[in-house]
């Protein structure tokens, strides 16, 4: 690593005490275990510079050979927000009509889900995020690498953005999804996977009755 020195610079960390990291750890569970997915938004609006925080967070991200290979797009323009939910709503007709199978339908009843998806024009703002399947540099083609792991990554630092900045989402997966490569007229090496409209909760919002598996479920001590 000698050779590279040049390349690297001192890590800025302040160690903190055993209590104090268990005061971290169990403060941002505890924060975090109140998030839920919601599907009723209010129309009121959020400042852009909340926005930019939320997506700087995610773009804080751990990516393959630091390629970053992520693209978040912020939509607030009333017109496009209907030609987004024209377009997905499209989809997920189809979604429940023909394409999901009779199992997944059975495993999202009791979450009271349907086509019509009247949040993505009363949420303030609508992020969409877009997976770049390879770069384009100096008219070349070159690679991203472990870009689903990657993405992926900045996709959970964005949803715990979101929450902690006292904001509400859900991350709508209408596949497929290219109709927005065309509404947000977005090049052909990006791939959309998320599509959170972001906002305030409505007063009278809801959430299915539903919990999340306990520790002794979801890890294992070797």
């Amino acid at each position: 690593m000698s050779e590279h020195n040049k390349e690297f610079k001192p890590l800025q960390y302040e160690r903190p005490s055993p209590d104090e990291m268990l005061v971290r750890a169990r403060s941002f569970y505890e924060k975090m275990r109140t998030r839920r997915s919601v599907r009723m938004f209010s129309d009121e609006d959020i400042p852009d510079e909340v926005i930019d925080y939320i997506i700087s967070a995610a773009g804080t991200a751990p990516s393959g050979a630091n390629k970053q290979p992520w693209h978040f797009c912020v939509v607030r323009d009333p017109a496009v927000k209907k030609n987004i939910r024209a377009g997905a709503e499209a989809e997920e007709k189809q979604n429940y009509s023909e394409r999901f199978s009779d199992e997944m339908l059975g495993d999202i009843d009791h979450l009271g889900t349907n086509p019509v998806k009247e949040f993505l024009e009363t949420a303030p703002v609508l992020i969409v995020v877009f997976k770049e399947s390879y770069r384009v540099a100096d008219g070349h083609k070159r690679k991203n690498y472990y870009v689903n792991e990657s993405v992926g990554l900045s996709s959970g630092l964005l949803l715990a953005a979101i929450h902690n900045a006292g904001l509400v989402t859900v991350t709508h997966t209408p596949s497929p999804m290219k109709f927005l490569n065309q509404i947000l007229d977005r090049p052909q090496n990006e791939v959309p996977i998320l599509l959170m409209p972001v906002g305030y909760p409505a007063e009278n919002a809801v959430v299915p009755d539903i919990g999340r598996k306990p520790l002794n479920e979801i890890m294992t001590r070797y």
